[in-house]
């Protein structure tokens, strides 16, 4: 039998009698693992019928002019783009959506095989009519695909935004409850009992690698002389050791966790663990602050603390500065063991009798006042945490009218 040299304009007829017969079987076939995208087909059958009549016309002029010749016009392309936006809202994989396109093309090539078939057609037009629907899939998925990725890009921005919105309300004075939950929900953001905040070092290369691998249920901060993150219900069972393990090595400081209308309060705190770690009155790595809010209510500030030490230990001036050390870590150590020379000896690793001289000398410098249990508190205050470093950030010598 002689093959009919036919057009591929010549298969669109019986093309569109196949249509309600093709429609339904592409529906068939993707039930198993698109039932979805079968409800849809199946509850739009006018619309997607209309479609499939216009994208015919397509196949065939590309088959007849080349694959150089007419795209999908910017109706189809913009259709596309949309259905690969909604893909990516819905929550969904492009590759289901491109398997799915492959899955159409090819119940609709077993269609076209069949005709040709019964046409008896020439191999020639059906290789074009081939090309043309390998392209026209190729291109609509293009477009599904930037679709899906610009959706992709802009929900990420807009996130981002949002989240860095919640940011500035919840480190704010406005952080009410209500405020707080409705910039939390646009910001798609679960609202915890309690939060805590960690800060790292700006210029730490380590620390800002551990913030990139947070759980993106963690807030980042990322501002000037601020960098850390928001961190959800730290102090949870296991969730702190992780915390721990994952900060070691970082000089990073953690807060003490409070409900998020506190926020402000606590960084604060962590801000000024944060200069204590810097400058070395703690060396914790890394650092919870609220196992030091002891060093922490006392360093708070700097200055003050350093006027009232330079005025407790005033009667140390006389001395020279070798035994203003030895004398201090004495005093210091004396106190902390509530007069036991021997404790205080063993500490010191110093002979008891050169711990009886010691404080025979302090008792000569300070007099009466060294027996005041409101003085000797006092003094606990101003030596607990060691004199004032050289270069302490604030420190200086003064009194308190210099403040």
């Amino acid at each position: 039998m002689d093959l009919r040299d036919i057009t591929p304009e010549d298969l669109i007829p019986p093309l569109r009698r196949r249509l309600p017969d093709l429609l339904d079987e592409v529906s068939a076939a993707l039930v198993a693992e698109w039932p979805d995208y079968s409800r849809f087909l199946h509850e739009n059958r006018a619309e997607v019928a209309v479609a499939a009549d216009a994208a015919l016309r397509h196949l065939v002029t590309t088959a007849t002019v080349g694959p150089d010749g007419e795209q999908p016009g910017i109706g189809e392309q913009d259709l596309f783009e949309e259905i690969g936006r909604m893909q990516w809202r819905d929550g969904r994989e492009i590759s289901s959506l491109l398997s799915a396109f492959q899955l159409g093309a090819r119940v609709f090539w077993r269609h076209v095989s069949e005709i040709a078939v019964d046409l008896n057609a020439a191999p020639r037009p059906l290789t074009a009519l081939a090309e043309g629907v390998f392209l026209f899939v190729d291109r609509l998925s293009s477009a599904a695909a930037r679709g899906y990725v610009l959706e992709q890009s802009e929900a990420a921005v807009a996130r981002e935004r949002l989240r860095e919105e919640l940011v500035g309300l919840l480190l704010s004075d406005r952080a009410t409850a209500a405020a707080v939950q409705a910039a939390a929900t646009r910001a798609g953001w679960t609202v915890p009992e309690q939060a805590a905040i960690v800060l790292v070092q700006p210029d730490s290369t380590i620390g800002l690698g551990v913030l990139a691998r947070f759980d993106p249920a963690c807030l980042l901060l990322n501002r000037p002389q601020l960098t850390g993150a928001i961190v959800p219900n730290p102090m949870l069972v296991g969730r702190r050791t992780r915390l721990a393990t994952a900060l070691r090595g970082t000089d990073a400081v953690v807060s003490v966790a409070v409900s998020v209308e506190r926020l402000p309060a606590t960084l604060h705190v962590a801000q000024i663990a944060s200069r204590l770690q810097r400058t070395g009155v703690l060396t914790d790595d890394p650092l919870f602050a609220e196992e030091h809010l002891d060093a922490i209510i006392v360093h708070r500030d700097s200055r003050m603390l350093d006027v009232f030490r330079n005025q407790m230990l005033r009667p140390l001036d006389a001395s020279a500065p070798a035994s203003r050390a030895r004398l201090s870590e004495t005093l210091c150590s004396w106190l902390r063991h509530m007069g036991d020379r021997q404790a205080v000896a063993a500490e010191l690793h110093v002979h008891p009798q050169t711990v009886r001289y010691r404080l025979a000398r302090l008792h000569e410098l300070f007099g009466a006042e060294l027996d005041d249990p409101e003085t000797r508190l006092r003094l606990t205050l101003a030596l607990a945490w060691g004199e004032p470093r050289s270069g302490e950030a604030g420190s200086w010598s003064g009194s308190p009218e210099a403040l």
